[in-house]
């Protein structure tokens, strides 16, 4: 019954908000703006081009579906709120809110269908309690845990919401798909340092996992957590006007972080292992999604587990927390690589998302994502080759239609203009051989020129407000940018362009840029947070790092 529930709710026709109230008379408590007309027109369009009433996702992503909690409600140790589906309910609406792309709602929905999956028999996955999802493979004497999730409570949460429903089974081994904190931080969660060493569990991850676990989270943490925390919309309220989706899953949680050492390096392809019984191919994957990743194949059940180089959404090659840029060429190669080894597989998961079934819907998959990563890489070269610059071409490039009425390639978390500026960072780096780009001034030196050339703080807000009227509002967001650099109190500014982050947010396809905008319009009227994240959470991981990764 709560499947047919989950489907029933999932595939809901789906309508555009009619009309939206007057954007200056209509904010709700926090101030976010209600969308102008500019964004319902602009929000309709997409509406129009796309199939948001093809139902195959809903299909899958109900799939298998064994339980559902009753309330998923996740609480940190200080009483935090780490994880509330509830908040989320507004996501069953018929209606489309004229303030989320109707592209993102699908997918926000999509996310949105949780509990614990058979995705065949002896593979479980537990989807929703995270931003990333728990596989679980039973074994000969117990589970073989893929991706512990993010944090201690949230996978606490999922292992034993699946004692409760497929049986109280050991551990028998942990294998890290990849070196992002969402699928290790919270092994503590599900076995004990004390447990893993008397019980001497397996920890199998990708060669080099270690070094770049600790170069992303503890060499650059600082500056990468303020930058995550407007990435995942941190502090954003959930709702039509706020926090969505990332698009990669529902929301990420910032509870207690903490790591196991791999026992167990993967480093060539193909290694073959035995674990608890089960046969394992592994493929190594480093330089693609993650700096160290591997995917592998079940040959025993047909089924390949991508990791995170295939995923239902364009993935990033560069992430807006800031990473290093990831090799587009290589990434497209490892998944043709594997459309060649395991070319029998009749089911396709990943660390994100919901499965795939059916050897020719599969292999469609992999072919469309293959072509989407490459396609991205050469004509980015292409542009690059003849003279344009990071931002013109992501101002030009597009998808053939081949691929971009699939709505696995959309932009919900990568996007075309963002992924085709880190290709060209990847071969060219930062300059984009304009001179005057070698070494312009500041941001608050250049803007006070710039408020001085555009004839004052009045006339640059009168012609913003001009513009924003008429929906222009990349532009009143550049300029407004200057302004507020040269003049920090300026009030008025400051409403304004957190109106037009507003829009900016309605409008944006990638969950990951509607949090950015919509987190900069919350702190121009609420103020920067006054504490970022509390590393106290992450004394469990602090702890099992090499001390040669702190200097």
């Amino acid at each position: 019954m709560k499947h047919a529930l989950v489907i029933l709710a999932a595939i809901s026709t789906f309508f555009l908000a009619a009309c939206a109230p007057d954007y200056e008379e209509s904010a709700d408590s926090l101030g976010f703006t209600a969308p102008t007309a500019h964004t319902v027109k602009q929000n309709k369009a997409f509406s129009e081009k796309l199939a948001l009433e093809d139902a195959q996702d809903f299909e899958d992503a109900g799939r298998g579906l064994i339980a559902v909690p009753d309330k998923l409600k996740i609480m940190g140790d200080d009483g935090e709120i780490l994880r509330d589906m509830a908040e989320f309910a507004f996501l069953k609406a018929q209606e489309i809110p004229a303030s989320v792309n109707p592209s993102l709602w699908r997918q926000a929905r999509l996310n949105n269908i949780h509990g614990l999956f058979e995705v065949t028999p002896g593979i479980y996955q537990i989807r929703g309690f995270d931003i990333s999802n728990m596989t679980i493979i039973a074994g000969e004497n117990g589970w073989i845990i893929i991706d512990p999730l993010t944090t201690r409570e949230t996978a606490a949460a999922a292992i034993s919401f699946a004692r409760e429903n497929i049986g109280p089974k050991p551990i028998t081994a942990i294998i890290y798909t990849h070196s992002h904190i969402d699928h290790f931080g919270g092994v503590l969660g599900v076995i004990s340092a004390e447990e893993a060493a008397r019980d001497d569990i397996h920890v199998i991850a990708p060669g080099g996992f270690m070094e770049e676990a600790t170069s992303e989270n503890i060499m650059a943490g600082t500056a990468m957590s303020r930058r995550a925390g407007y990435q995942f919309g941190k502090d954003l309220p959930v709702s039509a006007r706020g926090y969505v989706d990332t698009g990669l899953g529902s929301r990420i949680p910032f509870g207690t972080y903490g790591i196991l050492a791999p026992t167990v390096i993967v480093d060539h392809t193909p290694q073959e292992m035995i674990i608890d019984g089960v046969r394992f191919v592994f493929q190594f994957t480093p330089e693609s999604e993650a700096p160290a990743e591997l995917a592998f194949y079940l040959p025993d059940f047909k089924t390949y587990c991508g990791a995170e180089i295939l995923t239902h959404n364009m993935h990033n090659l560069y992430t807006l927390r800031g990473t290093k840029t990831r090799d587009a060429l290589k990434w497209s190669g490892y998944i043709n690589e594997a459309m060649a080894l395991f070319s029998e597989a009749e089911i396709f998961f990943a660390s994100h998302h919901w499965p795939i079934w059916g050897r020719e819907r599969v292999r469609d998959f992999l072919e469309k994502q293959r072509d989407l990563y490459k396609y991205m890489h050469d004509q980015t070269l292409r542009l690059a080759n003849n003279g344009y610059t990071p931002r013109e071409i992501a101002e030009q490039i597009a998808l053939p239609a081949s691929l971009d009425k699939e709505f696995y390639n959309r932009g919900y978390y990568g996007t075309l203009s963002h992924n085709s500026k880190a290709v060209y960072q990847h071969y060219l780096g930062w300059y984009d051989g304009n001179p005057a780009n070698l070494n312009p001034l500041p941001p608050e030196e250049s803007a006070m020129y710039y408020v001085k050339y555009m004839g004052g703080a009045d006339n640059i807000l009168d012609m913003a407000t001009r513009s924003f009227d008429e929906g222009d509002y990349r532009w009143v967001a550049e300029v407004l940018n200057h302004l507020i650099f040269a003049e920090p109190g300026n009030k008025k500014a400051r409403r304004l362009l957190a109106k037009t982050y507003d829009q900016m947010g309605y409008q944006a396809e990638s969950g990951v840029w509607r949090s950015v905008y919509l987190s900069a319009a919350y702190e121009l009227r609420h103020g920067a947070p006054e504490k970022g994240l509390n590393l106290s959470r992450a004394r469990d991981l602090l702890q099992r790092m090499p001390p040669e990764r702190f200097f």
